[in-house]
């Protein structure tokens, strides 16, 4: 069982203008004592992932002696590889999580993203290392959400893995406790880290005590 931090802490391209402005929100939120991102860029040739992937590593690494932080590469396993990332995390219509695992190697974290009891089933006997099920609560970081389950689809899918597993969707500090609560070992966060993550990030802390 792998020591999974309470805040999972995802950086969309999207929400920034420039590859400066990424950094500066993934050097925040390391500052604030993060250890776990995803880097997640839907819009991107492979060329800009790979150079924005690359200076996010670097970055990660700068701090040194500072704690381990995990880099997690969306969807591209290819990429996670080339840019010496930690992991990667897929979903539903991406590649198996068996077909990632030959890529990417066994050292390397491997999430899958779940939305009903069924998938996560199916995803629990793979190789994966933890499960992310959501949308929790309604989201606007989809153009196409899959339904939401609530806090009872976090209860049910508590009950059917014992890998670590991820709330996503919809979550902030309202209510990321509860998600905690209903069985979560973390909670992913994208829209309510925007504005100041680093203050944003040390809030989460405090409520995921």
């Amino acid at each position: 069982m792998i020591l999974f931090p309470r805040l999972y802490a995802i950086l969309d391209s999207s929400a920034h203008e420039s590859t400066q402005g990424l950094l500066a929100f993934a050097d925040a939120l390391i500052a604030s004592g993060c250890t776990l991102l995803q880097y997640r860029n839907k819009g991107g040739n492979a060329r800009v992932m790979l150079e924005q992937a690359t200076q996010l590593r670097r970055l990660s690494r700068a701090g040194v002696p500072t704690p381990h932080v995990r880099l997690i590469m969306n969807d591209r396993a290819d990429l996670c590889v080339a840019a010496e990332f930690d992991g990667v995390h897929v979903g539903q219509d991406d590649l198996s999580p068996e077909s990632v695992r030959k890529i990417i190697g066994p050292d390397r974290w491997l999430g899958v993203s779940t939305h009903n009891p069924e998938q996560l089933r199916e995803a629990d006997l793979t190789s994966a290392d933890y499960l992310a099920v959501g949308p929790v609560f309604a989201t606007s970081s989809k153009n196409n959400p899959d339904p939401v389950v609530g806090l009872e689809g976090v209860r049910r899918a508590r009950q059917l893995t014992r890998k670590p597993l991820v709330a996503i969707g919809g979550i902030n500090r309202a209510n990321a406790a509860s998600a905690i609560e209903a069985g979560a070992d973390s909670v992913a966060v994208i829209s309510d880290l925007i504005r100041d993550p680093r203050k944003s990030a040390e809030e989460f802390f405090r409520v995921l005590r």
